[in-house]
């Protein structure tokens, strides 16, 4: 396996210019400032900020966010991901009453939760995302899904959030397992088709997510949704990849808009129960609008 993926012809430093239907206009307009200042006042991370997502300007103006517990400094370095990896501080036990003060205050009608990776912690942070759960549904009427990390396969770990029921249990595969070495190199492909797995025999309404543009191959893609549908994956999120700095993992290629439409149709046909599918679409993007599935899902 390569370490890298290799770059196209005309590719310089791993990066490659941005094809106009990337273009975002950042409006900080006051749904976007009253966001800003309530995560700042109730000291609040988001995986929107931490990760630089593209879309943070539509979300937040919509008063959506995705809260990301446990600290905003992960345990692992994975080759794709913006959040600072390092030595996290201690966890804060009262974050879960003010992640829940948040929802509260934005009266959401679905919560998305989900965190850095903690592998120092004897369960990963798994307690930490069934009290968040928990202190959420005390304080609030809404659904939650939450988007959690492989807990280095632990099932005792796993089944911690599982019994906390959230609404929808998301869990990203990433990427194809060609790419893990350099992409997840401390996570591992089984673990997470087993974490889809346990999760749907669990009762649980299951999501999962690939980011393209590595240098995987469209046999590779089809093999990676088939093995989550096996594994009984119901919802689907495919989006295009984006280097967030030269030192990470450079762009192999841009995928087109029309070819998203195509790998959306692909997921139905396959069996998933829904599927988003397009360049800027990600884990949480439009969350709220997927809701709908876990209604219908036996």
């Amino acid at each position: 396996m390569n370490s890298l993926p290799v770059l196209p012809d005309g590719c310089q430093d791993g990066r490659t210019s941005l094809p106009a239907w990337f273009r975002v206009r950042p409006y900080p307009g006051p749904q976007y400032q009253g966001m800003k200042s309530l995560l700042q006042n109730l000291k609040l991370h988001t995986v929107c900020e931490e990760a630089r997502c593209p879309n943070v300007w539509d979300c937040w103006n919509r008063g959506t966010a995705t809260f990301m517990i446990l600290g905003d400094v992960c345990t692992r370095s994975c080759g794709f991901c913006a959040v600072a990896t390092g030595r996290p501080v201690e966890l804060d036990a009262d974050e879960p009453r003010r992640v829940a003060e948040a929802v509260r205050a934005l009266s959401l009608r679905h919560a998305v939760i989900t965190s850095v990776n903690r592998d120092e912690l004897a369960d990963g942070g798994a307690a930490m995302f069934a009290e968040t759960i928990c202190a959420i549904r005390k304080r609030h009427d809404c659904t939650i899904e939450v988007l959690i990390p492989d807990f280095k396969g632990s099932h005792a770990a796993q089944d911690r959030v599982f019994e906390a029921r959230p609404d929808i249990l998301n869990h990203n595969t990433e990427t194809v397992p060609r790419f893990y070495r350099s992409a997840r190199p401390q996570g591992k492909y089984s673990w997470s088709l087993d974490l889809i797995s346990r999760a749907k025999q669990a009762g649980l309404v299951t999501k999962s997510g690939l980011m393209l543009g590595l240098g995987e191959t469209d046999d590779e893609i089809e093999t990676v949704m088939v093995s989550l549908v096996g594994s009984g994956c119901d919802i689907l999120t495919l989006g295009q990849y984006l280097q967030p700095t030269p030192k990470h993992l450079p762009v192999f290629r841009y995928y087109h808009p029309d070819e998203f439409s195509l790998l959306k149709e692909k997921g139905f046909r396959l069996g998933f129960r829904h599927v988003e599918s397009g360049p800027l679409v990600r884990s949480s993007y439009h969350a709220e609008e997927q809701t709908a599935v876990f209604r219908s899902v036996p």
